[in-house]
């Protein structure tokens, strides 16, 4: 129980990340927006605990690679289609991770199956999504979703040789450092010198309140409890769990952007809701 509980508290951080990164990236560029909100995460998390753990574990260098490579698709993705879309697409990991588990042998019971048909009908209609045609930034994002789903996968695998601390600050300091190199080759073929203009200090300034809540919550703590979370619970349950985050963002869209919310929306929230109970309930067919 505790462990379903950590992980819808992820879903809820991360629903509400959604929000800061689409005012972040008024700023900053995808690259510049990751490394520097990794950055602090990686910070917070060493400040906390890491640095407390055992220091001879070779960094966990797939894990955090997958992550970057999730994250930076995800950010520019979302530049080149619409919020919905982009919602809905990436909570498609929810499918891709059992389809992955298949492979590593991991039992998908019907139980498991009928939560994550609901939720994906739940996602379709919170998120609405505009445009569903094969696009740039659809592909981006629906890419995204698979290295998301990898990475699910992978917290599985490595929680079992990882203290959670140092898991965490390990793969956020790669997904820093990925994302710093990004952004330097970003913004030489996009705006050569802004690295080390003023204009850099501005613009962070600018995006302060996103970073920040990228970084301390989405980042530090979110990730984290997912980390700590995964250690009992399996993958395809978590990711039923955490897909949740869209109902999260939804009532953040409402909550601080004034967004509306309608009949269609609801009933995609119920159904959500539904399929974390079946994900969560002990197994109702033999």
């Amino acid at each position: 129980m505790l462990n379903n509980l950590l992980l819808l508290i992820t879903a809820a951080i991360w629903g509400f990340a959604f929000v800061a990164q689409r005012m972040g990236m008024e700023s900053l560029d995808p690259f510049t927006f990751n490394a520097i909100r990794f950055a602090i995460g990686a910070l917070f998390v060493w400040l906390l605990y890491a640095r407390k753990a055992k220091s001879d574990r070779a960094f966990p260098w797939l894990m955090g690679t997958v992550l970057f490579v999730a994250a930076s698709l995800q950010q520019i993705g979302v530049m080149y289609t619409s919020a919905g879309s982009a919602g809905f697409i990436t909570g498609l990991y929810v499918v891709i991770v059992p389809i992955m588990g298949i492979f590593r042998q991991q039992k998908l019971k019907p139980q498991i199956v009928i939560a994550v048909i609901l939720a994906t009908l739940g996602m379709f209609l919170i998120n609405r999504p505009e445009s569903l045609e094969v696009s740039f930034g659809n592909l981006l994002v629906l890419l995204s979703a698979g290295f998301f789903a990898w990475h699910v996968q992978l917290v599985g695998y490595y929680t079992t040789k990882y203290e959670t601390g140092y898991l965490a600050y390990s793969q956020f300091a790669i997904c820093a450092i990925y994302s710093a190199v990004g952004a330097v080759l970003w913004n030489l073929v996009k705006e050569p010198g802004y690295l080390i203009s003023p204009k850099l200090g501005a613009d962070i300034l600018h995006a302060g309140l996103p970073l920040l809540y990228g970084g301390l919550l989405s980042v530090g703590i979110a990730y984290t409890l997912q980390i700590k979370a995964q250690k009992k619970a399996e993958p395809v349950k978590a990711a039923i769990i955490l897909c949740s985050e869209s109902v999260f963002a939804l009532f953040g869209g409402w909550l601080i952007l004034h967004e509306e919310i309608g009949i269609r929306i609801l009933i995609g929230a119920a159904l959500l809701l539904l399929a974390m109970l079946f994900s969560v309930t002990k197994q109702l067919f033999d």
